[in-house]
């Protein structure tokens, strides 16, 4: 295949824009710490739950605790929540992948539908539901009020 000359000059002009901007962001001063804290991705402390289907980050508070909690959640692929519900409002916001969500008393799978990257979704208190990820991991936000508790519809009567 010839490349033209076009396309090798494109092709290096991108690479050159490229660099030319990493070599700004590695060379710009750090934001002062008193003024604006931040963490990379790649330093992010992740933490799996007990039975290993979502890995997580407290970004802000500790939904096991009073107060507001913003936490991001990976839905590792083939896992599934079993219906439950919860005593407060919470709100998600699907960053990557696609998360699978269930209103309903009764698990089935085949019945959960696909919140896509971009989608925001509340859980209303009481209302039974049950989420997680496919053949992809799904990636979301929550945010809500602490301590939240969880009740399982598989040892307690759920409502619909």
């Amino acid at each position: 295949m010839k490349i033209s000359p076009r396309a090798l000059l494109l092709g290096a002009a991108f690479a050159t824009a490229i660099i030319s901007v990493a070599a700004a962001q590695s060379s710009a001063p750090k934001p002062n710490p008193t003024h604006v804290t931040y963490t990379h991705l790649a330093d992010f402390k992740w933490v799996s739950n007990a039975n290993k289907s979502q890995d997580h980050v407290n970004l802000v508070g500790d939904p096991a605790k009073p107060g507001f909690y913003i936490r991001l959640a990976k839905w590792l692929p083939h896992n599934m929540s079993r219906p439950h519900y919860h005593d407060r409002i919470r709100y998600f916001f699907v960053v990557s992948g696609t998360w699978w969500v269930g209103s309903s008393n009764v698990f089935d799978e085949n019945k959960t539908y696909p919140m896509t990257a971009g989608t925001f979704v509340t859980h209303y208190p009481g209302k039974a539901h049950f989420d997680g990820a496919k053949n992809e991991p799904g990636v979301i936000i929550e945010a809500g009020f602490g301590p939240l508790k969880s009740t399982s519809c598989a040892d307690n009567p759920c409502p619909d």
